[in-house]
């Protein structure tokens, strides 16, 4: 096949239905809420994109086009995936040649908060570091040779965040062939600006989707059908393996099991590289299941026990101790969430080899046996950093 045609493959325009759920999306308003005392937002994706859009352009950035990325591109393509959405990830095309231009696309989008605070609140005694602090929820910054983005994620209570990330390069933009879809926004966002009649099947813009993974259609088939599938896995960072077990907790089955065992191995080996201490591997796994599962917790109990499988068969890079050390941890954060659950089963004689939560009072486990083994647990600081590394 040549180059052309296979640059041609992935893309593919989509259908009215597709158009439909996107302008649904696109115009359905997600609070963003606020800590302390400040008031949550209710924040339209396209308003949010619309208003950037135009705070970086008076401050001359050019934005190359808009996306939308992840599991909402995925929704808008193929509703019933089994996997929904939770995150809004948008992708603003922009250049980042220097810390200037990081800083700047930061200081703007801050600033672009004020523009959806409620009438009445005053902005004037509002600093961009109290915004940042009141409604960001992670910021992050990631400049080398082949990588140069940012993300500011804004907060919502449930999950749910808008996530707004500025792509100058960026050499790997999925995972599995089922999350590569990115979604064009400009033509959309063009007709509502300039268009006065309302959208209907036989007039409305033209919608181009493209798979990152490469053939848009092969990629729409492991959607449609529940298949694991990727391509060059040692590029996978470490949060690749809980991607991978969520998506085994969905009902998804990979592609080829023979190539699962391989890739297995990889993301475990990378998931132990990015995350090498205990405490690093705790707060990314309770972050996970806080972010990805609001409303599916009967998920979790699942996805920690295909995880603690995973770890346990296909871990070759650990001693055997920092091994135990990390199915131990698993093990504990299973038992939290059957005890979050009320899923204890009320049988005798039941023996528990780790240590439950702490805030599980013992007259919950009168049946049970506790060993002696104490995971770690990780004590949390309430400040933020102003950049967080990439995961």
């Amino acid at each position: 096949m040549s180059s052309d045609a296979s640059d041609h493959s992935r893309f593919s325009v989509l259908s009215w239905n597709q158009v439909q759920r996107l302008d649904s999306i696109l115009g359905e308003p997600i609070p963003i809420h606020g800590r302390g005392n400040f008031p949550t937002l209710s924040v339209q994706p396209r308003q949010m994109v619309q208003v950037v859009q135009e705070h970086l352009e008076q401050r001359g950035v050019t934005i190359r086009d808009v996306r939308l990325n992840g599991s909402a591109a995925s929704h808008v393509l193929h509703q019933d995936t089994g996997m929904g959405y939770k995150d809004l990830d948008l992708i603003f095309g922009v250049s980042l040649k220097d810390d200037h231009a990081f800083r700047l696309v930061k200081d703007v989008v801050i600033d672009c908060l004020l523009d959806f605070l409620p009438v009445g609140v005053s902005k004037e005694r509002i600093s961009p570091l109290t915004l940042r602090e009141a409604y960001v929820q992670k910021l992050v910054k990631v400049c080398n040779d082949t990588d140069r983005w940012s993300l500011i994620s804004l907060s919502n209570n449930t999950g749910k965040n808008v996530e707004l990330k500025f792509v100058d390069t960026l050499r790997r933009q999925f995972e599995f062939s089922v999350d590569s879809f990115q979604i064009s926004l400009d033509s959309l966002l063009l007709f509502d600006r300039c268009s006065e009649t309302v959208m209907s099947e036989s007039f409305h813009p033209t919608v181009m989707g493209e798979s990152m993974y490469g053939d848009f259609q092969e990629a729409m088939g492991h959607l449609c059908h529940r298949i694991i599938a990727t391509r060059s896995p040692e590029e996978i960072r470490g949060g690749g393996l809980l991607k991978y077990c969520h998506l085994l907790a969905r009902g998804f089955r990979p592609v080829c099991e023979a190539e699962m065992k391989s890739l297995q191995r990889y993301m475990c080996s990378r998931f132990f590289i990015d995350f090498s201490d205990i405490g690093e591997q705790q707060r990314k796994l309770e972050a996970y299941l806080q972010n990805h599962f609001a409303g599916m917790e009967h998920k979790r109990y699942e996805c920690l026990m295909t995880l603690h499988h995973v770890v346990d068969e296909s871990t070759v890079c650990l001693m055997g101790h920092e091994r135990r050390q990390t199915l131990s941890l698993i093990s504990m954060l299973t038992l939290r969430v059957l005890a979050e659950q009320n899923a204890i089963p009320m049988v005798t004689n039941i023996t528990c080899y780790y240590q439950p939560a702490p805030y599980v009072r013992d007259i919950n486990f009168n049946n049970y046996y506790l060993a002696h083994v104490q995971p770690p647990l990780v004590h949390y600081s309430n400040t933020h950093q102003t950049w967080l590394p990439c995961s």
